[in-house]
């Protein structure tokens, strides 16, 4: 397998050019947190192609990921320093807040990270930008599943069901709360795919060996491809504040279907293998003992498998996607396919 972080692409997969009517309404400075993750190393390639030179938080800049050979402005640092934070936000335009933990053991490494973490870069815009447009980019998670296939609205009563999201859900009241920033607007994107991501790769790889395990029970899941969410950040960034938006394609997937169509996409023969929910969640309980007990990097957890075996992660997204003038999307047969030839070019199938 090559370098997981080597991406020796010509040109970013959101060009500039093709999303320019959006970065022009764009306040700068541009501050973003995340930006050497799966999607924030794409935002932050399109920022640099528009010539824009956005500031980008990190632990360590030394070891940028993906984004080692962009012009940007460092900013050492982690959600857990007040100081960095207000280096990073101080006279911005507009802030793309990325960052966060997605896997934990305990609840309170959540609530540190993800609510905390936003909590004090809310107190560092006040402080230091408070004009600054805040674009927070939450999580399907943080209003939780749907009871129906057709998914949840933007503005449906939130009920997260993990220690996840219940911590998103916190960030986001965060934002909005009576301390949060005077202007702000909400992204929830969908299961999100495609180059970089190193989560729904797992099911690229298990489609490679011919059988993918998916929970048991009638599943539904809204998809989006990540050159939707990114220009879905973007739209965000130039649209009417105090709005939550839903990103995603318009129609969900039965996970049977979308099982076939990976597999389609990729020129090979797999089917699903439906696991028991109780055999899930006895996965999780035991990497939640690996980790207590200090395992790093643990794939699956008690909170993982609850997310894991509930019905439908499905969002209604057609409003938020008229809103935001996102039209056409990626169709996962497109979006897949694509995907499929990043992974097999970077060596990670084999």
């Amino acid at each position: 397998m090559k370098n997981r972080n080597s991406d020796h692409r010509s040109k970013p997969l959101v060009p500039a050019a093709s999303v320019r009517p959006w970065l022009d309404r764009l306040q700068t400075p541009i501050a973003v947190t995340g930006g050497t993750g799966f999607v924030g190393s794409h935002l932050v390639d399109t920022l640099c192609d528009a010539g824009h030179r956005p500031r980008v938080l990190a632990r360590e800049p030394s070891a940028p990921r993906w984004i080692g050979a962009s012009s940007v402005d460092w900013v050492p640092g982690s959600l857990a320093d007040r100081d960095a934070l207000r280096t990073l936000v101080d006279g911005a335009g507009t802030v793309v807040h990325l960052a966060g933990v997605v896997r934990a053991v305990r609840a309170e490494e959540f609530e540190r990270a993800n609510r905390g973490g936003t909590a004090r870069l809310v107190l560092a815009i006040r402080d230091a930008a408070p004009s600054a447009r805040l674009v927070h980019v939450s999580s399907l998670s943080a209003v939780g599943p749907s009871a129906v296939p057709r998914g949840v609205s933007p503005d449906a009563k939130p009920h997260p069901i993990s220690d996840y999201g219940r911590s998103k859900l916190a960030a986001e009241m965060e934002v909005r709360g009576v301390t949060g920033v005077a202007d702000w607007t909400i992204v929830r994107p969908s299961t999100i795919y495609g180059p970089r991501d190193t989560d729904v790769f797992q099911f690229f790889r298990m489609a490679r060996t011919g059988i993918v395990l998916v929970p048991g029970g009638e599943r539904w899941i809204t998809v989006a491809f990540v050159a939707d969410v990114v220009r879905g950040i973007l739209a965000a960034g130039a649209a009417e504040p105090g709005r939550i938006f839903h990103l995603g394609e318009p129609e969900p997937y039965r996970m049977s279907d979308l099982i076939k169509a990976l597999a389609k996409a990729g020129r090979v023969r797999a089917q699903a293998l439906p696991v028991p929910a109780a055999a899930v969640r006895t996965v999780g309980l035991g990497g939640g003992t690996l980790g207590r007990l200090g395992a790093r990097r643990i794939a699956m957890t008690p909170d993982k498998a609850r997310e894991l075996v509930a019905r439908h992660w499905t969002a209604d997204t057609s409003g938020s996607l008229a809103a935001l003038g996102i039209a056409p999307v990626v169709r996962f047969a497109d979006g897949a396919r694509e995907t499929w030839a990043w992974y097999r070019k970077q060596g990670w199938l084999g």
